[in-house]
C-alpha cells in the first residue's frame, strides 16, 4: 500500500451535516413564526423526539451538556464529595467544583476505561453524596454494579452519557439507568444540534424541577421560585437537531462498518489493545475508535506515534490525556495520587483516538491502519 501522506488532513473527527436545503427550509418555518428561544415549537418537538428516540420517560434541552450536568448536581441537591473518574474531559470534575463539590477520583477498569464499580465502594465516605460515572468512548458502565451500591448507601447516581447518545442494554436507552444522565450534542458527537445538550429523568418532579433551573427560576411572569441559570436551546439548534435525528442511524452504520476495518488490519498487531468487546445484548453507538499502545510491546510510545502520524497528515487525539486527576486545580487532593489511581495512569499514556466519521472512506481507513503499522518497532 502507498504510505504516502495523504493529500488533505485526515482529521480524528468531522461534524456530520445535514443538506443547506434542509436547514434553510427549516429556518423559514422559524422566521415564519417570530419565534427564536423559550421553549418555541422546534424546541417542543424536539424534546418529544428525543423522548422517543432515547427511549427515556422525560428529557429537558439545554445549550450544552456541561450547563446540564452543573443543574443536575443542582437539582439533586448534592453536596460534599462525588466519586467521578479521573479520566473523563475536563467538564466532568468541573461541574462539581462549580457546585462547590469535591471530585473524589477512582480508579478505572482496565478493560472497559469506565470508573471501576469494584473500587467505589472503598472511597465512600459520610460526606459523599452521590457517584458521577461516565460512559466511557459509549461503552457502558457497570450499572446494576454502580446502582447496587449506591441503593445501599443511599447515594444518588449521575452519567455522564456524553458519548453514548443512541447506546442501549437490552433494548433499553442508556438514559434508564441512574438518577439523571446527561447527553451532548456538541458538534463532533454522532448527533448534535451544533452545540446543545440534554438531561433525562425518571419522573416529572425532577424534570419540572430541572426546567425551572434552566430557566433562572422562573415559574411564571410574577414568581421566581429558585436560582436558576440560562441553560436554554434555542429554536435554531432545535431545528437543526431535528434535522439531525434523520441521520444518526446511517452515520451509525457507517462507522459501524469502519470499526470492523480497524479490528480486521489491527486485531493482530501485537503491543495494540482494541476497543471493548460489549455483551451481545449492548448496542454501541460507534462514535469513536480508540487504541491503546503498549510501548514495550510495540516499540513506539503513544506519544510518538501521535506525533509520527501528523507527518502523513492525519491527525490522533490522546483522547483523554492528561487525566483530570493530573490538572493543577485537582492535583492537590488526595484522590489525585498517582498511587491510587495505577490503571488510570497507565491507560493516560497509552489511549490514542483514532480517525472516526462516516465521511471516510474504507480505503481511507486500511491506509490509516497501514501507517499505524509502520511504526511498530
Amino acid at each position: 500500500m502507498n504510505l504516502e501522506p495523504f493529500n488533505k488532513i485526515i482529521f480524528v473527527t468531522r461534524p456530520v451535516f445535514p443538506t443547506i436545503e434542509e436547514v434553510t427550509e427549516k429556518l423559514r418555518d422559524i422566521w415564519n413564526s417570530k419565534w427564536l428561544t423559550n421553549n418555541g415549537p422546534q424546541h417542543t418537538m424536539l424534546e418529544h423526539e428525543l423522548k422517543n428516540f432515547l427511549k427515556v420517560p422525560h428529557l429537558s434541552l439545554f445549550n450544552n451538556g456541561t450547563i446540564a450536568l452543573i443543574v443536575a448536581c443542582q437539582s439533586l441537591r448534592l453536596s460534599g464529595e462525588v466519586i467521578t473518574t479521573p479520566f473523563t474531559f475536563a467538564a466532568t470534575p468541573h461541574v462539581l467544583n462549580w457546585n462547590n463539590i469535591t471530585p473524589i477520583f477512582c480508579d478505572i477498569d482496565a478493560e472497559t476505561m469506565n470508573i471501576d464499580a469494584d473500587k467505589i465502594e472503598s472511597m465512600i465516605t459520610p460526606r459523599t453524596t452521590a457517584i458521577l460515572a461516565v460512559h466511557v468512548f459509549g461503552t457502558p458502565c457497570d450499572v446494576e454494579k454502580i446502582q447496587d451500591i449506591a441503593d445501599r448507601y443511599g447515594l444518588r447516581v449521575v452519567y455522564d452519557a456524553a458519548h453514548a447518545f443512541g447506546v442501549e442494554i437490552d433494548g433499553r436507552g442508556i438514559g434508564n439507568f441512574g438518577d439523571i444522565s446527561m447527553f451532548s450534542f456538541h458538534a463532533t458527537k454522532l448527533y448534535h444540534t451544533v452545540e446543545g445538550g440534554a438531561l433525562v429523568m425518571k419522573d416529572g418532579y425532577t424534570k419540572q424541577r430541572i426546567d425551572l433551573l434552566k430557566n433562572f427560576g422562573i415559574k411564571n411572569e410574577e414568581e421566581v421560585v429558585m436560582p436558576g441559570i440560562n441553560g436554554k436551546l434555542d429554536e435554531v439548534r432545535a431545528a437543526i437537531g431535528r434535522i439531525m435525528l434523520n441521520y444518526v442511524e446511517g452515520e451509525r452504520l457507517k462507522r459501524l462498518r469502519l470499526h470492523e476495518i480497524y479490528n480486521e488490519e489491527l486485531g493482530e498487531v501485537e503491543g495494540l489493545k482494541l476497543m471493548p468487546v460489549c455483551a451481545e445484548n449492548v448496542k454501541l453507538n460507534n462514535q469513536y475508535y480508540v487504541v491503546r499502545i503498549d510501548e514495550k510491546i510495540f516499540g513506539r510510545s503513544r506519544d510518538f506515534v501521535h506525533d509520527a502520524f501528523k507527518n502523513f497528515n492525519v491527525y490522533t487525539r490522546k483522547y483523554f490525556h492528561p487525566l483530570c486527576s493530573e490538572y493543577t486545580c485537582y492535583r492537590q487532593l488526595n484522590s489525585s495520587n498517582p498511587a491510587n489511581l495505577p490503571v488510570a495512569n497507565i491507560v493516560g499514556q497509552q489511549v490514542l483516538s483514532l480517525p472516526m466519521y462516516g465521511d471516510l472512506t474504507e480505503d481511507d481507513v486500511r491506509k490509516i491502519c497501514a501507517i499505524l503499522k509502520s511504526f511498530k518497532a
